[in-house]
Order: structure tokens, then sequence, then C-alpha cells
């Protein structure tokens, strides 16, 4: 019971940064009219979130695990090769997910929207700043709360990656809507604006590719990174069109969009929570690779839950009270929908963040370079799927 209470307490502490997820679904709620511009815009949102996370995810699962290990000092200066490498690549693979995932958003407004040329190359230069710019941020601020964390006795593996995904949220999103305020309404100068960042952007990590191809610990990231960045890119684009469903359902109910980015990030931070601990007790041989070893691992499992639970229930107070909303019913309702979502989305991402865990370690590969990547973009179409049967169940 000790051991539950503290992990309790600890989880609870890292997804209470998950409030702030609401300041990112109340800028998505205020620009919802920017969407009219372009349709391709409100199916590109929770992608930008989802790619944004999983690379995100990387970066702190293997500054955890490194700083466990000893490959990493906790240092804010002079720091090991393997900092570096690790933070090139993160650069890197933030360029290479931005093209796939525009290439993939613009095949797919082909069949949907009937995107043009122009278009196809907006969808591209949007992404591209968006991530660019967001990079820049986020980088720096993961850095500094995963050594923070460690030097104060803290677990990275339970509270970085919970802190991270919503300061990132909050970022990418301001930068998001910042880039498609830019290039839509500063025209034209706001095109070539945008074009420009995508650009440099673009030069500055071809550059880190051509220097570091060499090194054996970037490539490697690189490489199993790639391994499942096709299955990311597909995910995060169901995502984006299950919004759209969502969309259509709940019409003019701004709380839901208000609570939209802090559900996903929960559901993605338990994931990372019980995926990243994992993978350090691997590291250090406290668990044996078995999928049967989770019972081991349920002190983690129900600390993260149950925090979970109790977030949920504060974002339903917080964002059907901030309406000006008085009817008790329709929080009792608001309070059912966002609970059936944690239960369906939390129980299924717990599985899904173990087993990758699990199975990575198994095959001889990284297990962080698969965990919170993969783990952050199916808790999105995983949350998004379930909140929508929760909306469609319970009127």
């Amino acid at each position: 019971m000790v051991g539950l209470a503290k992990s309790a307490g600890q989880s609870a502490l890292s997804l209470s940064f998950n409030l702030g997820g609401m300041l990112a679904g109340t800028l998505l709620a205020i620009h919802l009219d920017i969407f009219s511009l372009a349709p391709w815009a409100l199916a590109l949102f929770p992608g930008i979130l989802s790619i944004r996370g999983a690379i995100g995810g990387l970066h702190c699962g293997r500054l955890s695990t490194a700083l466990h290990i000893g490959t990493v000092e906790a240092s804010y200066t002079k720091n090991t090769k393997n900092f570096y490498l690790i933070l090139y690549a993160v650069v890197v693979l933030t360029l290479g997910c931005s093209i796939m995932m525009g290439l993939a958003t613009s095949l797919l407004g082909v069949f949907l929207w009937r995107i043009t040329i122009i278009d196809f190359a907006a969808v591209l230069v949007v992404v591209i700043a968006t991530m660019g710019i967001s990079v820049a941020f986020i980088s720096p601020i993961t850095i500094g709360v995963s050594i923070l964390s460690f030097k104060h006795g803290l677990d990275p593996d339970v509270t970085v990656y919970p802190v991270i995904s919503t300061v990132a949220d909050i970022i990418v999103t301001a930068c998001y809507f910042m880039v498609l305020d830019t290039y839509f309404l500063l025209t034209p100068l706001g095109s070539y604006l945008i074009g420009l960042i995508s650009f440099i952007f673009s030069l500055i990590a071809f550059y880190i590719l051509f220097k570091n191809s060499g090194e054996i610990e970037f490539s490697k990231t690189i490489n199993e990174f790639l391994r499942i960045l096709i299955l990311v890119v597909f995910i995060v684009n169901v995502t984006g069109l299950i919004l759209g469903k969502i969309n259509q359902i709940v019409g003019s109910r701004p709380e839901i969009y208000i609570v939209y980015p802090a559900l996903i990030d929960t559901v993605g931070d338990v994931g990372s929570i019980i995926g990243s601990t994992a993978t350090t007790k691997l590291a250090l041989g406290l668990i044996e690779p078995d999928l049967s070893s989770i019972k081991q691992h349920l002190t983690e499992i129900g600390g993260a839950w149950m925090a979970s639970m109790v977030m949920f229930t504060i974002y339903s107070l917080t964002s059907f009270f901030t309406q000006v909303a008085t009817a008790t019913s329709g929080f009792v309702g608001l309070l059912t929908q966002l609970l059936t979502t944690n239960i369906l989305a939390v129980s299924l991402i717990v599985v899904v963040a173990y087993a990758v865990a699990i199975l990575a370690y198994r095959r001889g590969w990284d297990p962080d370079n698969f965990v919170i990547p993969l783990e952050s973009s199916m808790a999105d179409i995983v949350t998004t799927v379930s909140l929508f049967v929760a909306l469609t169940v319970i009127a």
C-alpha cells in the first residue's frame, strides 16, 4: 500500500501539469473559425500534437534511462557525447516526421477535400515551420526538467514526460495557430515568411544528418524510430478524421474542445509512466522481459490510473463551470462521458505500453526508441475513439 500511495502521489504530481493542456484546448476553441479557411487544418491538428508527442517521448525516454544508468550527466552545460547525439536525432526526426505527415495529409486530402498543388505546399510548409519553431523551445525545456527532477530525487521516468507533454502541447498549439494566422491572414508576405522558416529548419536538419550520419548511436536512434514512423503517421491521420467526426457531434460545445488536449495528454502520460518505468527496470535487470512480469508492475499501473481518474474529474469540473453553466445534470453527463473515456482508453494503453517495452527489449532494440513514441500516438487515437464512443453512447 505504501508503494501504491507513493506511485499515485508522484503520478498525480506529474499529471497535475495536464491542467495546462486545457490552455491548449482553449486556444483550439478560440481558433475554430480559422479551420474554415482550409479544411485540412483541423485534421492536421491532432497529428501535430501526436508527432510532437512521439518525438518528445523519445527524447524524454532516452534521457530518463540515460540519467539512471549514467550515460548522460545531470548537467546543464558540459555533458556526454550521447547527450548531444540524442538531441541531434530529435532535430532530424522532427523534420522527417514533418515531411511524412505533410505528405500523408496531402494524399488524404486529395480524396476528402480535393486539395490543390498550392494546398499541398501549404500543408508541408505549415507542418515543417510549426514543428521547427516548437522544437527550438521544447527541447531545452525537456533537458532542464529531466536534469532538475533527477537532481531533486524524483524519478524522471514518472515525472518528465507528463510535464513535458503538457508544456509541449501548449507550445506546439500556440505555434500552430501562429503559423496558420501568419500564412493565411498576412498574405502574401505571410506565406513567404512561413516558407522561409521551413527552408531554414530543413537546412539545419540536413546539416546535422550529414555531419553525424557516421555515429552509431545517432544512426541507431534514427533507424529504429523510422521503423514505426509509417505506423505513427497513419495513426495520427486517422485521429484527425475522428476529430472531424467529433466536431460534427459536439457542434457548439466548447467544453469538449477545451478538455480534448488534456485528455489525450493524460492517457499518453499514463502510458509513458508505465512504459518508461518498465524500460528502466528492464535496463537494470529488475524484471524479466516477459509479458507475465506485468504482475510486478501493478503498483505503477494502479498509481498512475488512480491519478488519471482524479484528473479527468478535475477536467470535468473546470471545463464545465468555466463555461458559466449551472445545470447539475449537464455536469454529471460530462463527468460520465469523460470517466467512460478514461476507462476505455487507459485500460488499453497500459497493455500497449507494457507490451511494446517487453517486445522491443526482446528483439534487442532500445525500448526507449519505441515505447513512448508509439504509445503516445496510440494514446491519441485510443482516447479520441473512446471519447467518440462516450459522446455517442452517453448523450
